[in-house]
C-alpha cells in the first residue's frame, strides 16, 4: 500500500489519511472489547468524553465542541441512548433547553474508557512518536491550524491560477483585436445591464477614440487566443491622468488571474506612460471586479459625474 502512495504522490492525500483512520478506527473497535466494553462505537467517544467532563450539554454544545455537525451527534445521540449510555431530550436547570447527559450505565464505564484503557492508548501512542522521525499529534494539530487558516481547496485553487497564469501573455491591441475587444465588454454589458452610447462609440471606433487620443489597449491571450481585454483611456483632467475602462474577460477564462494581470500591466504602462493617478468606474453588483480593483490598489472615491447610467462606484489608484 505504501508503494500505491509513493506512485500517487500527494493527491491521494486524503485517501490515505482515510485508510490511516480506518485502521486506527478498527483497532480501537477491538480496544473496548479487550477492556471489558461490550458494543461501544469509536465514533462515539468524542460525545462520551464532552458528556463526562461537562456533564449535561445541548447537542448545538457538543457538535460546537467536538466539530462535528449537529445531524451527526443527534445521530451518535440516539445510538448511545438505544445503548443505555445517555439520556437525551431531559430538561436543562433553566428548564429551557433539551440537553443529553450519561446515565449510571455510560458513568459505571467511564472509568475503563477515561482511566485504564486511555492511560495505556496514551502510553502507546507516546511509544510510537518515540520510535517515529515524526511527531504525528504535533503535526496533525499544525495541519489543523494551517488549514483551518487556509482550505486544502483555496491552496491548490491558488496553485492552478499561478500554473496557468504561465500561459498568458498581454499585448498591445491591434487592428485584429477590435471584434474580441468589441464582443467580450458587449458580453458583460449586456449579462448585467443595457449597452449604451459611450460603450458604442469606445467599442466600434477603439483607434479613434482610445490610441489615437494618447491611450493604450491591452489584450491578453491565453495560449495565442484573446480572452482578455483592458484599456486606458487619456484623461483630460488636472487631477487623474488615465482612466482604467472596459476591462472584461472571457467567462471561459475566468479562474486563469487574466484580470489581476491584466490590471497589473495596465498600471505598468501607465507609470511607464508618466502617470501619477489613475481613476476609473464600475457597479458594485460587479463584486469579484470590484474585489480585483482593490486588490490592485485602488481606493473608493465618490462626486465626480459619470458618462454611464450604471456606474455607482469609482476609485482612484496614485501610482
Amino acid at each position: 500500500m505504501a508503494e500505491f502512495f509513493e506512485r500517487a504522490g500527494k493527491m491521494a492525500i486524503g485517501s490515505r489519511l482515510r485508510l490511516l483512520s480506518q485502521q486506527l478506527t478498527d483497532d480501537a473497535s477491538r480496544l473496548y472489547e479487550l477492556y471489558g466494553i461490550e458494543g461501544f462505537s469509536p465514533k462515539w467517544f468524542p460525545v462520551f468524553f464532552m458528556l463526562f467532563e461537562d456533564g449535561e450539554m445541548t447537542i448545538t454544545q457538543i457538535a460546537e465542541n467536538i466539530g462535528h455537525s449537529q445531524p451527526s451527534v443527534t445521530k451518535i445521540i440516539k445510538e448511545m441512548a438505544k445503548a443505555g449510555l445517555v439520556k437525551d431530550n431531559l430538561r436543562s436547570k433553566d428548564k429551557r433547553k433539551n440537553v443529553a447527559g450519561l446515565t449510571e450505565k455510560g458513568m459505571d464505564i467511564s472509568d475503563q474508557i477515561l482511566n485504564d484503557l486511555s492511560s495505556d492508548a496514551n502510553t502507546a501512542v507516546d511509544g510510537i512518536i518515540a520510535e517515529a522521525g515524526n511527531n504525528l499529534w504535533e503535526a496533525i494539530a499544525e495541519w489543523e491550524y494551517l488549514i483551518e487558516q487556509k482550505s486544502l481547496l483555496k491552496r491548490i485553487q491558488e496553485q492552478k491560477k499561478l500554473r496557468e497564469s504561465k500561459h498568458v501573455r498581454i499585448v498591445e491591441y491591434q487592428e485584429n483585436h477590435k471584434s474580441i475587444f468589441k464582443s467580450l465588454n458587449e458580453e458583460w454589458v449586456s449579462t448585467y445591464f443595457e449597452m449604451e452610447a459611450t460603450d458604442y462609440k469606445l467599442l466600434d471606433y477603439p483607434k479613434e477614440n482610445i490610441i489615437d487620443k494618447g491611450g493604450k489597449i491591452l489584450v491578453a491571450l491565453y495560449k495565442d487566443e484573446p480572452l482578455g481585454v483592458c484599456a486606458l483611456a487619456k484623461m483630460d483632467d488636472s487631477q487623474y491622468d488615465y482612466e482604467m475602462i472596459k476591462m472584461a474577460v472571457s467567462p471561459k477564462a475566468q479562474g486563469k488571474n487574466i484580470g489581476y494581470l491584466l490590471g497589473l500591466e495596465a498600471i505598468r504602462v501607465a507609470k511607464e506612460l508618466g502617470a501619477s493617478k489613475l481613476y476609473l468606474e464600475s457597479n458594485r453588483v460587479l463584486k469579484p471586479a470590484v474585489n480585483l480593483y482593490h486588490k490592485l490598489g485602488f481606493a473608493d472615491i465618490s462626486g465626480r459625474p459619470s458618462p454611464y447610467k450604471r456606474a455607482d462606484i469609482q476609485m482612484e489608484l496614485t501610482l
